[in-house]
């Protein structure tokens, strides 16, 4: 299969000969019918059709000489003042990556070229010819040379538009950030100032379509970003010691200057440093989404996601850490701008990664069950956090995907679902005002719901300690609980959502665990007969 620049440059060629050939067939049909039929006809000893068009005359050829070297002056100046313009316009636009890439590119650099000396050969020709001599090789070649600039000129500007087509751009930068990194041709500090430098530009590129709303660049930015770690991941095992250590071109990096020198020794002696630089760049994507586009918050989040994912089958426990880090940092910014879709969207990629890590603990070198503990106890502390500051939402969120942790551990039999289990239950605190109360009402309810998965599964035990930790609840509470949830009688949420489900949905055999379970607590008043 051919790469994409010989592709590009395959569809200029093809182009170029179409348009010759169709020239050429033109010319010779109607420079037939002149000679043969149209004009006088030959007298004896007159030359043929093809000796009369290369018949030079010394007079004739000088003013077309020189007419030709104006006219060749022009293409080069439209060329320049064309290419000039669109690929100004597309750095301002995207990132000052663009005109570098341009200018290396060599079909650019040899179309220009082509073009420079054209316009060269055409004025010194129109000089060589006098009265005495007229130099007719010389002449052919500046009329063939003349002829392909004007042929060029528009497939050329076919591929400059598609060269700068954004998706390409952003393509293009991500390749060149991973070649950087693993493609020994330069210096270490060189290699490492490309890397960051490209996975800068994809931000750029990124942040600047933030700004005008377009979506589909700013997401095709952060997945190349994404890409280029994710690629690079399995290459590591690969690079020399020092291209992990942070030296002093490196260090200078303002990602990196305000940073503590014992968290860059950190970076280095973790081989994390390139990694965190690209989730640092995804944390300042996310910010400017927050501010400007936060639906575009929630591609970040499935983007980090995909590389936790990326990190725990190449068992980088390192880069899985350093991506919770940025799932936490995520949501206390969503909390802080007091965007609730937006955490409520990164609690559930956040939940999927967790999931993922569950599923698979034998790539987690270390202790995964201590990892997922951690994990467990992050989604208490920011579902407690959202409480204060009055976004019960989220609260009730954190505790419905915790819930979601708690079976999947269960099915797994994993050594942290009882501690997972302990976290759940401690997210709701004695309430303290009225907004308490009505907040963690949902994560009653999400506690009532796992109750009831473990008394589907035989697990008594474990429904028992969600009994005692709600047993002294208000009767009249626990009756609103029951029956709101029995009431529930579709799967599907009422507005679209990416979850797809009701939180508090429960099929008929669950239904009928939660009425056992709520039997424990004696008896209560009965469930309204337009309850399922």
């Amino acid at each position: 299969m051919l790469s994409e620049p010989n592709r590009q440059r395959n569809a200029l060629i093809r182009t170029v000969a179409l348009l010759a050939g169709f020239a050429m067939a033109l010319f010779a049909v109607f420079w037939i019918a002149d000679y043969f039929f149209i004009g006088p006809p030959p007298g004896p000893g007159a030359k043929g059709p093809v000796s009369q068009l290369f018949h030079f005359d010394a007079e004739t050829l000088q003013n077309a000489l020189g007419n030709l070297a104006q006219v060749i002056a022009a293409v080069l100046g439209i060329a320049i003042t064309v290419v000039s313009i669109v690929v100004q316009l597309a750095a301002t636009r995207y990132t000052s990556r663009v005109a570098d890439m341009f200018f290396r590119d060599r079909t650019n650099l040899v179309v220009m070229g082509f073009f420079v000396v054209a316009c060269i050969n055409a004025v010194w020709a129109s000089l060589s010819v006098t009265r005495d001599y007229v130099p007719q090789a010389t002449i052919v070649m500046t009329v063939v040379i003349a002829t392909g600039s004007l042929l060029i000129l528009m497939p050329y500007f076919a591929y400059v538009f598609e060269f700068l087509d954004p998706e390409r751009v952003i393509a293009r930068i991500g390749q060149q950030a991973l070649q950087s990194a693993v493609a020994p041709n330069a210096s270490i500090a060189q290699r490492q100032s490309a890397a960051v430098a490209s996975l800068e530009h994809l931000t750029d590129i990124a942040i600047n379509a933030l700004g005008q709303k377009d979506r589909i660049i700013a997401a095709g930015a952060i997945a190349a970003l994404r890409r280029a770690l994710c690629a690079y991941l399995p290459e590591k095992k690969n690079l020399p010691a020092a291209w992990f250590a942070v030296g002093p071109g490196l260090r200078e990096n303002p990602d990196f200057v305000a940073m503590a020198k014992d968290s860059v020794e950190d970076l280095a002696a973790g081989r994390i440093w390139l990694e965190w630089k690209a989730l640092r760049q995804l944390r300042e994507i996310f910010s400017q989404a927050l501010a400007t586009l936060p639906e575009m918050a929630h591609v970040v989040a499935i983007e980090t996601r995909y590389a936790g994912e990326a990190a725990l089958a190449a068992g980088e426990r390192n880069v899985l850490g350093l991506v919770v880090k940025f799932m936490n940092t995520f949501l206390r910014a969503a909390l802080n701008t007091r965007e609730i879709r937006s955490a409520y969207n990164v609690l559930n990629q956040y939940r999927q990664l967790a999931e993922a890590m569950m599923r698979a603990p034998a790539q987690i070198p270390g202790d995964s069950n201590a990892a997922l503990v951690e994990i467990g106890g992050h989604f208490k502390y920011y579902a407690q956090l959202a409480r204060r500051m009055g976004l019960g939402f989220v609260t009730e969120t954190a505790a419905y995907d915790l819930g979601d942790l708690c079976e999947l551990a269960f099915d797994a039999g994993a050594a942290c679902h009882d501690r997972l289990l302990a976290i759940m239950l401690e997210i709701d605190k004695e309430p303290e005002t009225t907004a308490d109360e009505r907040a963690l009402r949902g994560v009653r309810k999400a506690q009532v719901k796992l109750a009831t998965y473990y008394l589907l599964r035989g697990a008594e035990a474990r429904a028992r300690a969600i009994f005692e930790d709600m047993r002294h609840e208000s009767p009249a509470r626990l009756r609103s609980i029951r029956d709101e949830m029995l009431s529930v009688g579709s799967k599907d949420f009422w507005e679209v959502v990416d979850r797809g489900t009701n939180f508090d949905y429960l099929d008929d055999a669950r239904k009928a665990q939660l009425r056992e379970f709520f039997g424990w607590f004696g008896r209560l008043e009965a469930t309204p007969t337009a309850v399922a």
